[in-house]
């Protein structure tokens, strides 16, 4: 890794979440900016993107938002970045968004979240990469994925050692020490 760190963060982006969500993703930009961390996510401006994204800027971060052109009829891109990055297909959204970072972190999001993570532990489990992935198990949000996967591998659908190719934390503090941040 360089001295420059970035992080790529997968979450929701829906208004209609509970604020707490919203809450814990504004807490965990504030800590990026403290870090001197850039964050690189979806560029969208709603939900729990848009919380992490606005806090990571008020309070001095860097923010790098990647913006499938096809969303525009769904969502907006945040329109106040320190870098809008347009791409045509979600495809290239996540191949952008994975170039730029040197990690990956799950927060509590929906389906397009648990797309991003199983591309990136998919192309991790290929052998393409070898960058941390951290899943956010914020107040348990992901319990009922963490055991479908544990019997995935179980049910020897997937190698023990896809186990160790991503870790699981409950409290913001456990993302930057698996890291080393």
């Amino acid at each position: 890794m360089t001295d420059k760190k970035s992080l790529c963060v997968f979450c929701g982006a829906s208004n209609a979440v509970d604020k707490k969500y919203l809450e814990i993703g504004a807490q965990f930009g504030q800590m990026l900016a403290q870090r001197e961390v850039t964050l690189v996510y979806g560029g969208g401006d709603c939900g729990v993107m848009g919380a992490v994204a606005n806090a990571t800027m008020k309070s001095g971060g860097h923010v790098t938002g990647v913006f499938p052109v096809s969303l525009h009829n769904i969502e907006n891109e945040h329109q106040s970045l320190s870098e809008i990055i347009i791409v045509n297909t979600m495809h290239e959204r996540k191949q952008n968004m994975f170039e730029r970072s040197d990690a990956f972190i799950v927060f509590p999001g929906g389906f397009g979240t648990m797309d991003e993570m199983f591309e990136i532990l998919t192309w991790k489990q290929l052998l393409l990469h070898d960058k941390q992935v951290v899943i956010f198990n914020y107040q348990g949000y992901w319990d009922p994925l963490i055991a479908l996967m544990k019997n995935i591998i179980e049910q020897k659908f997937a190698k023990a050692e896809v186990a160790t190719y991503y870790h699981v934390v409950d409290e913001l503090e456990g993302i930057f020490d698996v890291l080393g941040y």
